[in-house]
């Protein structure tokens, strides 16, 4: 059972990347799945979390109408579409599974961590 987080890498202010998280050894489809992330000195935010429960989604204000959450239970990924992207992005990037379907309980089987840096 886990998770690998990829797609990490140095990108200029206004440029996109496209994280991937590769689920492993349990049902996908059953569970909310997020992205969260920790920059140095800062406490690990959630970013966005897709629901299993509705299908709904969540992100936090910083990233909205920036970043998009998607997963495909059929190829267990799960996916984190990040557009014009900041400084304040840098951060290590993680993917991480709910106890449940909703988005609302602990995040409790994480993946590595996929660092991403935004910087001219």
């Amino acid at each position: 059972v886990q998770l690998q987080a990829s797609g990490g890498g140095l990108v200029q202010p206004g440029g996109s990347l496209r994280l991937s998280c590769a689920a492993s050894g349990f049902t996908l489809d059953l569970y909310g799945i997020g992205w969260l992330r920790q920059a140095p000195g800062k406490e690990r935010e959630q970013v966005a979390c897709s629901s299993a429960e509705d299908g709904s989604t969540l992100y936090a204000e910083s990233v909205k109408d920036r970043f998009t959450i998607s997963r495909d239970n059929r190829k267990r990924m799960v996916y984190l579409q990040m557009n014009n992207l900041k400084p304040d992005d840098t951060a290590v990037y993680y993917c991480a599974t709910q106890e449940g379907s909703s988005c609302h309980a602990q995040y409790d089987l994480w993946g590595q961590g996929t660092q991403v840096t935004v910087s001219s």
